[in-house]
């Protein structure tokens, strides 16, 4: 499987830590955060990554470089003009293939098997598995709705309306797709992925949802991102195993 990190975005909530940093090159336990998100890709054999470039894109290159530091290959996707997630993706489809490949955001620390969540998604055959989470702040983040059957059935509020009970969950930002989703996404425009996942839902095909159960934090704050240092320092997400991956620089 082959992966895809999010990396392309402005940070605004961030400044002025992203007016010389781009948000996936701030530090975490002595290495950038995307750095650990592409630790965690190797920890779980996915080695062939495709990293979107907009702001600061050049300090993300020359920092990954080809990926050899973290055990992978990476290549990029450069943006002049920001696409979003859904252009984004879009724009790299040509490095997917036809297979099935996961997306992560570059600026999200977190904890999980990834070899289960592609798992799930190949014994449930869906078009795509959202990453979910439980979250007392779901309706903030733009709550997303399954049923029983691990179905979703809207995202914040959009898709279709569940004529039964529903667990509400929040996006967790990892996704596993197959390149059949983005047949609808426009291509060289800005747009979101999620307007992709809520079309396929809206028409009937099968979007999952995987509750993740380990550390998470979105760092998109300064405050969240003091938390994650905090949380880092204190061993509340192990990135001792991931460490050990990293080659001699």
């Amino acid at each position: 499987m082959k992966a895809m990190i999010l990396a392309a975005g402005l940070g605004t909530r961030l400044r002025p830590l992203t007016d010389k940093t781009p948000k996936p090159l701030l530090p975490v336990a002595g290495l950038p955060l995307i750095g650990w998100n592409l630790l965690l890709l190797r920890q779980h054999g996915i080695t062939d990554v495709v990293v979107n470039l907009h702001h600061l894109g050049e300090l993300i290159e020359r920092e990954l470089r080809d990926g050899a530091r973290y055990g992978v290959r990476v290549v990029y996707s450069k943006e002049p003009d920001i696409l979003g997630t859904g252009g984004g993706i879009k724009q790299a489809e040509s490095f997917f293939g036809d297979e099935p490949f996961l997306v992560l955001n570059g600026d999200t620390l977190l904890e999980m098997d990834l070899k289960f969540v592609a798992r799930f998604h190949r014994e449930e055959q869906g078009l795509a598995t959202m990453v979910l989470r439980e979250d007392p702040d779901a309706e903030q983040w733009g709550a997303v709705e399954i049923d029983g059957h691990r179905r979703v059935l809207s995202i914040a509020g959009r898709g279709r309306s569940p004529d039964r009970p529903t667990l509400r969950r929040m996006f967790a930002g990892v996704h596993v797709m197959h390149p059949r989703l983005l047949r609808d996404v426009p291509r060289g425009q800005p747009s979101s992925i999620i307007d992709a996942y809520v079309a396929a839902i809206e028409r009937g095909e099968a979007v999952l949802g995987y509750d993740m159960q380990g550390y998470w934090s979105d760092v998109g704050t300064p405050e969240r991102y003091a938390q994650a240092q905090q949380d880092a320092e204190a061993g509340r997400i192990n990135l001792a195993w991931r460490r050990t991956l990293l080659q001699p620089s």
